[in-house]
C-alpha cells in the first residue's frame, strides 16, 4: 500500500505520542521535500521532527512533475501541493490530509484521502488503540488540534464510543 502523507497528521500525531499509530496501519509512510522542510526545518524542536529525521518508515520523496505542482500551488501550500502531486506520480492508495482546501483539491482530482481524525478511527476499529476520546482530548489540550463539538460527537459514534 503506497500512502503519502501531508504535514498535519504526522505533526499532530507526534505531539499526543501516537505517530506510530502510521506504521502500524500503514507500513511505510511516504512525505515530499516540503513537507519534510515544514516538520523538520521549519518546525525544528517541535512535534514529529526528530521523528521524521530519525525514523526509517517515514520516507522522503522527492516530487519530479513541477508542471503539476506550481498548478496545485494556486490553491494550496507548498506542502499540501507537493503530497498531492507527489501522490499522483506515484499512484498512491491514499492520501493523508485534514485541510479543507487539500480534501478539496484532491476529491476533485479522484483521490482517496483520510484525516487524522480517520486515522484515529481505523485504529480503533483494528485494534491498535482502546478508545479515541482521550486521544482527541490530547490532540485538543496538547497539540491545539480544532474539532468542532458535533464533529467530536460523530468521531465518538463511528468509533462505537
Amino acid at each position: 500500500m503506497i500512502v503519502v502523507s501531508n504535514t498535519s497528521p504526522i505533526v499532530n500525531l507526534a505531539a499526543v505520542g501516537q505517530l506510530d499509530l502510521l506504521r502500524q496501519l500503514y507500513g511505510k509512510v511516504l512525505i515530499p521535500r516540503a513537507v519534510h522542510k515544514e516538520i523538520v526545518i521549519v518546525g525544528r524542536g517541535q512535534p514529529g521532527a526528530a521523528e521524521v529525521e530519525t525514523f526509517g518508515w517515514i520516507e522522503t520523496r522527492r516530487v519530479t512533475d513541477w508542471i503539476v505542482v506550481a498548478s496545485l500551488q494556486l490553491e494550496l501550500d507548498d506542502g499540501e501541493a507537493e503530497a498531492i502531486a507527489l501522490a499522483a506520480e506515484l499512484k498512491a492508495d491514499l492520501l493523508l490530509l485534514d485541510e479543507r482546501k487539500g480534501r478539496v483539491v484532491a476529491s476533485r482530482l479522484g483521490f482517496k484521502f483520510v484525516g487524522l481524525l480517520g486515522v484515529l478511527v481505523e485504529a480503533k476499529h483494528k485494534g491498535l488503540i482502546l478508545a479515541i476520546r482521550p486521544v482527541l482530548d490530547n490532540l485538543i489540550g496538547k497539540a491545539g488540534f480544532w474539532i468542532s463539538r458535533d464533529l467530536y460527537e460523530h468521531v465518538l459514534q463511528a468509533a462505537g464510543e
